[in-house]
């Protein structure tokens, strides 16, 4: 079983092609802007150009654009290989590449979301979140932070100056996705936000 694995939600942009749960290539760039730009090249340049049986792609929470790129690029390789495809959420990622390092202890992940808020996840030491995904301003963030692992683009500033916590620097990274469980995976993958979209229908006169 070949995957590719695309994941553009959030400012970094990545791609991995994975085989038998082993990774045999992969490109990771931190980029902030430019992923439909960037993305297409990138899975042109693995091997084989990203072909494979099933593709993995990051459905958010995180940016509307990078979101919506990815799930594009995704569903339009599925079409082209009569490839499977099957979603994955960006904090469940970084949650389970911060187990990778300080195994045994709840994560909780914090990225940067919009408007100067951010996207909070607590998740246990297995891994599975322990509550749902919310989109705070910084001091609810703070305020909400109980484990002794902090990870995420926002892990330093959570952190807050304690020094009873450890903070990774992480962000979502395609090479990573073989250490999520069979339980992070969703079927049909839809955008998940993380908070309301900021353009709104005019109301009714």
């Amino acid at each position: 079983m070949r995957q590719l694995v695309i994941d553009c939600a959030t400012e970094a942009c990545s791609v991995a092609l994975i085989e038998d749960g082993v990774v045999v290539a992969g490109d990771f760039a931190v980029l902030g802007r430019g992923h439909a730009e960037k993305l297409v090249p990138m899975i042109a340049a693995l091997p084989e150009k990203g072909r494979a049986d099933e593709i993995l792609v990051d459905i958010g929470p995180g940016s509307f654009t990078g979101i919506r790129v990815g799930l594009a690029a995704a569903r339009a390789l599925r079409l082209a290989w009569g490839a499977s495809l099957t979603g994955f959420e960006s904090l469940r990622l970084v949650a389970a590449m911060a187990l990778a390092q300080r195994p045994g202890s709840p994560v909780d992940v914090c990225m940067t979301g919009g408007h100067g808020e951010w996207f909070f996840q607590p998740f246990s030491a297995d891994g599975n979140p322990a509550a749902p995904v919310l989109s705070l301003s910084p001091a609810e963030a703070i305020a909400r932070a109980t484990a002794s692992v902090l990870a995420g683009s926002q892990a330093h500033a959570l952190a807050n100056g304690r020094t009873d916590v450890e903070a990774l620097d992480l962000r979502p990274d395609a090479r990573s996705a073989n250490l999520l469980g069979a339980s992070a995976f969703v079927a049909d993958p839809r955008p998940r936000y993380g908070r309301a979209p900021d353009a709104r229908l005019p109301s009714a006169a």
